[in-house]
């Protein structure tokens, strides 16, 4: 029980003041917490059991939920359908659907124009040079990042996905994966950016990302198909959706990470907001941004396979056609190209980022 003691002045004269002593008490704040964590799991066990009771009691076992909202009779007035509430949803996102293919078809048609010119030009360039000098190109940037194992590696694994016969459908990946990769990047950078620099859209970005992170990655192929229908426009749109959160979280932590007394240090002499971003922040980032576009790398690699199912071909049609079909020896072959292909991707991007990441160990 608290006390607080006051003083109250009656009255006043010149010779001198009188005062009381006046109590007030203040009656305790109850709170849940004050309760015992005992008793509290008490009332949760004898709360389930009063609702384990009632409910057995009333509707007995295996309850179903009431989802029925309404009923729509037949055309000739002689049956009732039930309608449930995923039925009434499902219209409703049906509905918005079509009004937004419907009224945005010029701009994803034109979208699935740009992506399919990117595609055809890359898929050319790649096509036209000579595989022997890929290999040799890809060989020698493998010694120039990992010395003679990986150059062994790159170079055997390149030779072995030739000879299946499986060089076109390589090609095919790698130009998804380029224009999927780089357009993740595109989005993503500018958006770390953002969320590392306003506390708000860091917020807003925060569920979305964890929710585009968990997923399923088949239902990213609905709204490909939905905005660009079967081919190679929708395979990237799903992919872009399944790749980008790694650079975007990436980003926005690399910047966090930048010494406070660095950036305080850039201000002092008089760097505007963007060219501390461009000249401290970004390049001392570098290295955890780069271990962002290695994992996006290696998630668009993952996604573009899958992306087979809605005809984006590639070395996951040949994956999809075995397994369709039985084919082990084939979906072997085609996996193993998919596994040897993403091996060399990714010990090329970590060295890159190793290599930043020693720069700035030794202060250049």
């Amino acid at each position: 029980m608290a006390v607080i003691t006051r003083d109250e002045p009656e009255s006043r004269a010149n010779t001198g003041t009188l005062s009381e002593t006046t109590q007030l008490t203040v009656a305790p704040r109850f709170t849940l917490a004050a309760i015992p964590p005992l008793y509290l799991w008490v009332a949760g066990v004898v709360s389930i059991i009063v609702v384990l009771v009632v409910c057995l009691a009333v509707w007995g076992p295996e309850m179903e939920f009431p989802t029925t909202v309404a009923h729509v009779q037949s055309s000739d007035g002689s049956t009732s359908f039930p309608r449930s509430v995923r039925d009434v949803t499902g219209d409703a996102i049906d509905g918005g659907t079509r009004w937004l293919t419907t009224n945005g078809r010029w701009l994803f048609e034109g979208i699935k124009d740009g992506i399919t010119y990117a595609l055809l030009y890359i898929e050319r360039g790649l096509k036209w040079l000579p595989w022997p000098a890929v290999i040799l190109g890809l060989t020698l940037a493998a010694f120039a990042v990992g010395r003679w194992g990986l150059m062994i590696f790159t170079g055997l694994a390149f030779l072995f996905i030739g000879f299946m016969g499986l060089w076109e459908p390589t090609v095919d990946t790698v130009a998804l994966m380029v224009v999927a990769v780089a357009l993740s990047v595109g989005i993503g950078l500018p958006l770390g950016v953002v969320g590392a620099r306003n506390q708000t859209a860091d917020r807003i970005m925060r569920p979305i990302l964890d929710g585009m992170q968990t997923m399923p990655s088949f239902v990213y192929l609905i709204p490909g198909i939905l905005f660009f229908g079967l081919g190679k426009p929708a395979g990237i749109f799903a992919t872009i959706i399944y790749a980008v959160p790694p650079v975007i979280r990436l980003t926005n932590l690399g910047i966090r990470q930048v010494s406070p007394e660095t950036v305080e240090a850039a201000r002092s002499f008089g760097a505007s907001p963007l060219q501390i971003l461009s000249k401290v922040q970004i390049p001392m980032a570098l290295p955890t941004i780069m271990a962002g576009i290695n994992q996006t790398t290696m998630m668009a690699l993952a996604m573009v396979t899958i992306a087979s199912m809605v005809a984006a071909g590639g070395l996951g049609d040949n994956v999809l056609r075995a397994i369709q079909k039985n084919e082990v020896g084939n979906g072997v072959i085609a996996g193993v190209s998919i596994v040897f292909m993403a091996i060399v991707i990714d010990r090329l991007t970590q060295a890159v980022a190793r290599g930043r990441q020693e720069a700035l160990s030794a202060g250049h």
